[in-house]
């Protein structure tokens, strides 16, 4: 008998391909979380695809005997038990790499889009732009390159390594801090073949905050806020700050304080403290560049966390 693959909340048509071919029988719906266990138990699902959307606790993990396996579409597994679901005999797998070039070029995207002020000329232009041209020139003639500034990365794994690579291609100066990771060989490939590498070694998280022009941080769930008052009080003036890490890794409202006081000249935000529902005063902000939680969501990182996943449940499942 096939065993059953529960696709909750969407996987890409290369994925489910290969499942198929895998010989598994998959359901390619979004059950509710409170339906959830009902589902998993009348249908026999062996394995639960899911992203952040979808929780895997300990009522699920405990009424669903037929689970065997829980996939993360993506890295973080703050929506799953996954200590308790391992001590239960149930297979955890995510994707940590394969989305990595996807979120740090939101970085830049964010990044290059703050320097310019693109994301604040893009709302006055169609308002504007046929009867203040001259003056919206002028407003929004003082960008800033990038190239030769310093970026403080916290948070160095496969994500901060490629912000990394981008940033030394355009000539920044890359500053990092983990509590991991001492020292990084960062290789920079091109489309030549040639490589060229660089050895990075950790800096003081206070040394960092002090000398860098531009911070973004790409860290793991944390129980309080990584930057909130005494970080930023630390930093230079009209520093620039991007999460695209967790929501709640910047605190909001510290971070508002400063954007409105100039210490803080823009931010770059693709996660934040209440989502589904963000802060309204965040929203608003007109020195704030938005995205809602797409990080990781491009068309070559879905199709590489579709492959990658129905590979590791083909071996863990079909041996």
């Amino acid at each position: 008998m096939k065993r059953k693959i529960l696709i909750n909340d969407g996987l890409s048509e290369s994925g489910k391909k290969l499942l198929k071919n895998y010989d598994f029988e998959i359901f390619d719906q979004h059950i509710q979380q409170d339906k959830l266990i009902d589902f998993i138990n009348t249908n026999s699902i062996s394995a639960i695809i899911v992203r952040s959307a979808t929780k895997v606790r300990k009522d699920i993990i405990d009424s669903c005997a037929s689970l065997k396996l829980i996939a993360r579409g993506g890295v973080g597994m703050d929506n799953i038990d996954v200590d308790y679901a391992k001590k239960n005999e149930i297979h955890v797998i995510n994707t940590p790499q394969a989305s990595s070039l996807s979120v740090a070029e939101l970085v830049f995207a964010h990044l290059f889009s703050m320097a310019r002020q693109l994301f604040h000329s893009n709302r006055t232009m169609p308002l504007e732009g046929d009867t203040n041209f001259k003056k919206l020139k002028k407003t929004y003639s003082h960008g800033i390159e990038l190239r030769g500034k310093k970026i403080g990365i916290i948070g160095f794994g496969r994500i901060g390594q490629e912000v990394a690579k981008i940033a030394l291609g355009i000539g920044m100066k890359v500053l990092f801090y983990d509590p991991h990771i001492e020292d990084k060989n960062i290789c920079i490939e091109f489309y030549n073949g040639k490589e060229i590498c660089f050895k990075l070694t950790k800096s003081k998280l206070s040394d960092l905050l002090k000398k860098i022009d531009i911070l973004t941080i790409h860290v793991p769930n944390q129980k309080k806020p990584l930057i909130s008052k005494d970080e930023i009080e630390q930093m230079k003036e009209e520093i620039i700050i991007i999460n695209t890490s967790r929501g709640g890794i910047v605190n909001e409202r510290e971070l508002l304080k400063a954007l409105n006081n100039k210490k803080v000249k823009f931010a770059g935000i693709d996660v934040f403290e209440n989502e589904p529902k963000p802060s309204m005063s965040i929203l608003m902000h007109d020195q704030i560049s938005l995205s809602p939680h797409i990080g990781a969501s491009t068309e070559e990182a879905q199709e590489r966390i579709g492959i990658e996943l129905a590979n590791q449940i083909n071996i863990i499942l079909n041996g």
